[in-house]
């Protein structure tokens, strides 16, 4: 749904103009558009398409939200924002959002990890619906239209389009996501701004021996971060091995919960990794030394004794960590080189030499202050007229559906209290366009 504006003269007029044809953008225009259906309501996108984030989004899936419902434990997945959410989520949560597409048809499912996803497994299902709501409430979009000043006055707000198209607005929404864009416009109308930098990241680890193992993945493990200027950071789960280091969701938070930090050490860290959680590395100890007594005759490298690590993997951590060599037997296993291997299995160390992309995601920490926002309407504290939603804000969540949820909440709360406050425009006014 593409649509430009006339060039014209006087400047056209809306009730409510937003800035980014987001998940936060579009929600929030839909939840005024529904709260007061005399609301005149047009988004503006500098991209050629709306919602291009959520159609790639969980592998073109789209994790729409998660299902986790307690508003207290909800916010502790947020790295960033967890405090000022807790009033926001009391009101807008993962079972409004659930209920929200439902009663428009688009039924979610919950996977073994709480993620919900559509059931079609196909995030044009749910950019569909969010078009679909847009034009059947008459919000006009704006494609390829990226606004380059804006101008706010007793009256409202005086935009103009990079194109040099005008228009006037009583409401503003900006929605723009991490776009430096809509971090200039917020800065020149008052706002300060925490530097983004990224968040949810894989980590390079420049392992050659590693990197052989790509794919192979550990159901639970423990990693410990080493930071320069910050306190160490844990978390347990999933890992996956990939042709460039670590990845999974036990990585992704971590990255997400050291982002400035590891951002101020230019991603170089060490990671301790402990394959083997499950258990302490005195029982860890006990079990090889059984082996060592009993399977004496086998060689160490020959097979796993730990269910939960694979045979590739055990052969890569006494080969090459523990450096045991590939023809050593259990009983020639030496008292030093025995605690080698335990040390590797329980408290491996790992250098962590840069960053990857996680998948086709990129999300960021940083953004506008949240003291300068109130988060019961999401209006500026510094400029009336202007709110704000979704990653644009300094929020940010860990992966599983998180940002999205985010996303629809900040986006409905806007909504809401632009309607509240929508000016009636006579048809005189303004211009269908």
């Amino acid at each position: 749904m593409s649509d430009r504006p006339f060039h014209s003269e006087p400047p056209q007029h809306a009730s409510l103009i937003v800035i980014g044809a987001g998940a936060a953008g579009l929600f929030g225009a839909i939840a005024c558009a529904e709260a007061n259906p005399s609301a005149s309501i047009r988004i503006f996108e500098a991209g050629r398409e709306p919602l291009a984030k959520v159609r790639i989004s969980g592998g073109g899936r789209c994790n729409v939200t998660h299902a986790c419902f307690d508003p207290a434990v909800l916010v502790t997945h947020y790295p960033r924002g967890s405090k000022v959410l807790r009033g926001p989520f009391s009101r807008f949560q993962p079972q409004d959002t659930v209920a929200w597409f439902e009663r428009r048809g688009v039924r979610l499912k919950t996977e073994a990890d709480g993620r919900m996803f559509p059931t079609t497994d196909d995030s044009g299902t749910i950019v569909d619906c969010l078009l679909g709501e847009a034009r059947r409430l008459g919000i006009r979009i704006y494609t390829g239209q990226a606004i380059a000043h804006i101008q706010p006055d007793e009256a409202g707000f005086g935009l103009t389009t990079r194109a040099g198209a005008g228009w006037r607005c009583d409401q503003l929404l900006l929605a723009t996501g991490s776009s430096p864009n809509g971090y200039r416009l917020a800065l020149k109308l008052g706002h300060d701004l925490v530097p983004p930098v990224p968040s949810l990241f894989t980590f390079t680890v420049p392992d050659p021996a590693l990197r052989e193992l790509a794919g192979v993945s550990v159901e639970t493990v423990r990693l410990s971060l080493a930071l320069e200027d910050a306190p160490a950071l844990t978390q347990s789960g999933p890992l996956l091995i990939t042709h460039w280091g670590l990845s999974g969701p036990a990585v992704l938070k971590l990255s997400a919960y050291g982002a400035e930090a590891l951002h101020r050490q230019r991603y170089r860290a060490t990671l301790t990794v402990n394959w083997l959680p499950a258990l302490k590395p005195d029982q860890v100890r006990q079990k090889l030394l059984t082996l060592k007594r009993e399977q004496g005759k086998r060689q160490v490298a020959a097979f796993s004794p730990f269910s939960e690590l694979s045979r590739r993997l055990w052969q890569y951590l006494t080969q090459h960590r523990a450096d045991l060599g590939t023809k050593l037997n259990w009983a020639d296993l030496s008292k030093a080189q025995l605690q080698a291997l335990v040390n590797e299995l329980t408290r491996g160390n790992y250098a962590i030499a840069g960053k990857g992309v996680f998948k086709d995601e990129f999300v960021t920490c940083g953004g506008i202050p949240l003291a300068e926002v109130n988060f019961k309407t999401m209006e500026s504290r510094r400029c009336p007229g202007l709110y704000f939603a979704g990653e644009m804000l300094n929020i940010d969540g860990v992966t599983g559906g998180f940002n999205f949820q985010n996303a629809w909440t900040t986006g409905w709360l806007a909504g809401q209290a632009i309607a509240a406050n929508v000016t009636v425009l006579p048809e005189a006014n303004f211009r269908k366009s």
